[in-house]
């Protein structure tokens, strides 16, 4: 994947697509590729808790001073939401206004190193909003991402899109990239 180098450092978006099964595996190796190029990964995640992710991260060895979390989950799943200054809470996975909040005001808090934004499942998102919601919500994203200059990756289960919105999708990222099987 000679692709996910030049993620780090040339601004690129990129809409990954993977089996269902593969996309927390596919999560986990995208942080650590995010990490090795460099950048400070700001995680925003409509698929599991904080608390998962850091348990997850953890067993490959990124520590939770190595990256930001936008959780749109413990709180609508009931969680307990400990305060952390890299953490940031949303209500629900459809909070769109929230959430667009949260990643800005994370971005604007991060350090001024590099920074990449790793969106955790653009699958979820179709679950939670209407499909013309979801596209516009991400062509503000990412036409925010790139006027501060970030570079983004967005995870998806590559069945059950509707061919329109990975149309959509299609001409808001720099590629597309689909993964048959992690090894």
């Amino acid at each position: 994947m000679a692709d996910e180098h030049a993620v780090a450092r040339e601004n690129r978006l990129y809409l990954l697509l993977s089996a269902p099964q593969e996309v927390n595996r596919l999560n986990v190796a995208v942080t650590k590729k995010i990490l090795d190029n460099g950048c400070k990964p700001l995680v925003i995640s409509l698929n599991q808790p904080v608390r998962v992710i850091s348990k997850t991260y953890a067993k490959t060895g990124i520590l939770p001073e190595m990256y930001y979390v936008v959780d749109a989950v413990t709180r609508y799943s009931g969680g307990e939401m400990v305060p952390m200054p890299q953490i940031r809470y949303v209500n629900h996975p459809a909070d769109l206004t929230g959430l667009g909040i949260a990643i800005t005001e994370t971005l604007k808090a991060m350090p001024p190193v590099h920074k990449c934004i790793l969106f955790d499942s653009l699958s979820l998102l179709l679950i939670h909003t209407p499909t013309i919601t979801a596209a516009k919500f991400l062509h503000f994203l990412i036409n925010n991402l790139r006027l501060a200059e970030t570079s983004g990756i967005i995870l998806s289960a590559d069945v059950g899109i509707d061919p329109v919105i990975l149309s959509q999708i299609s001409t808001f990222v720099d590629s597309i990239i689909t993964f048959d099987k992690m090894r």
